[in-house]
């Protein structure tokens, strides 16, 4: 709109005309929002609110006397109140630019001021506390002219050809240097040292590595071998099974082939030699007998007859074991008493025969006796029959 003006965010407008401003100014300030300005009769113009920077330069002598070239960094700007921007409006309004020359003069006189009182060392060591001082007593100047300063920086010192600075810091220097070369000759020993277990443990692990190949390269020709192994293994252990199974059953046929010939020759000759046996003591006991009737007169007949009979009686029971398997469990004791069994088997029927003929046969003729000795179930055999039995039994017994 024709008139209206509008100050730029970093700007304050001055409108000159008309009213007086705060204080008696020849202005008036507006900041942050427009105004209408009359033509012609109202004159308007801008103060820059934006951050400007000075630099500078100077040479300084210390307390000690050492002149120091000094360089600094002033970073300043006009105050944001209206104060600050009429104080600076007056004084730099035609020329903004010496703004920065201005500063960089207030500057430099209080950097020397400072300077002068304090040592090379507190410079140096302290720099921010030399730009505190320079602020601190610049603060007052820079106000009036509506200035504040936001920053203050030392950027070198140098105390040109004198060596001040440099003898300063030799010590520290050599310090430093020392420190240097006992880091680097820690770094070198960590660094050989670090390549010394590394090397060992590549050793390590090389051998490590050759231990497993050798491992499993056994393992393999341990699992080839009892691969090529199985085979022979298994028919060997067939084999063994098969004269295992061999073995046991000639062990059975032995045993039984055994048995087969106890059967077959040794029972049948077990009960050969009782049947001996029992004969000759069925001869003894006939011959027994035979002195016993020789002694009794009146019954030599008959007991001549019983007597001759005894063995016949005795054989023909004893005859019954010959084809006999007979199984004995007590050994000779067991064939003793099947003997005596045999012959107590021919006296009981002698005796009964005796009481036979004592109770029947008053006359005790041979033939009641032979009578009495069918009925109890004895069959004598013929002369011929009981002259070859004996005949037999002599030569037997010769034998």
């Amino acid at each position: 709109m024709f008139g209206y003006r509008v100050p730029a965010p970093d700007e304050a407008m001055l409108i000159s005309g008309g009213k007086r401003g705060l204080g008696g100014a020849p202005f008036r300030v507006v900041m942050g929002h427009g105004k209408f300005v009359l033509p012609i009769f109202r004159k308007t113009r801008f103060l820059t609110l934006a951050m400007c920077e000075s630099e500078v330069t100077e040479t300084c002598v210390t307390r000690q006397g050492i002149s120091l070239h000094v360089r600094a960094v002033i970073a300043f700007k006009v105050g944001n109140d209206t104060e600050s921007v009429i104080n600076a409006g007056q004084r730099f309004l035609s020329d903004q630019d010496q703004m920065s020359v201005l500063t960089g003069r207030i500057f430099a006189g209080h950097l020397r001021s400072i300077i002068g009182s304090m040592t090379v060392e507190e410079i140096v060591t302290e720099r921010q506390k030399l730009a505190a001082e320079v602020l601190d007593t610049s603060k007052v100047e820079m106000a009036k002219i509506g200035l504040i300063v936001d920053s203050l920086q030392i950027q070198s010192i140098d105390d040109g050809d004198t060596g001040y600075i440099e003898a300063m810091s030799a010590p520290h220097k050599a310090a430093i240097q020392r420190q240097a070369q006992i880091a680097q000759a820690q770094a070198t020993q960590a660094s050989v040292e670090a390549q010394q277990v590394a090397a060992r443990n590549q050793a390590e692990y090389a051998r490590q590595t050759a231990i497993v190949k050798a491992e499993y390269s056994a393992e393999v020709d341990r699992a080839q071998a009892q691969a090529a192994q199985a085979g022979p293994l298994a028919q060997a252990h067939a084999q063994q099974e098969v004269l295992a199974a061999q073995t046991e059953l000639a062990q059975r046929a032995a045993k039984l082939r055994q048995q087969q010939l106890v059967a077959e020759i040794v029972k049948p000759a077990e009960a050969e030699a009782e049947r001996i046996r029992v004969l000759a003591i069925a001869d003894a006991e006939r011959m027994k007998i035979q002195a016993e009737a020789a002694a009794s007169h009146d019954r030599v007949a008959l007991d001549r007859m019983l007597i001759d009979q005894l063995p016949l009686i005795v054989k023909e029971a004893a005859g019954g074991l010959a084809g006999a398997n007979v199984n004995v469990l007590n050994g000779a004791d067991g064939l003793g008493e099947i003997a005596a069994g045999l012959v107590a088997q021919g006296l009981t029927i002698l005796d009964s025969v005796r009481q036979n003929l004592n109770g029947q046969n008053p006359d005790g003729s041979p033939e009641k006796a032979q009578a009495l000795l069918e009925l109890q179930g004895y069959t004598p055999p013929s002369g011929k029959d009981t002259d070859e039995g004996e005949r037999d039994e002599e030569r037997g017994n010769s034998r």
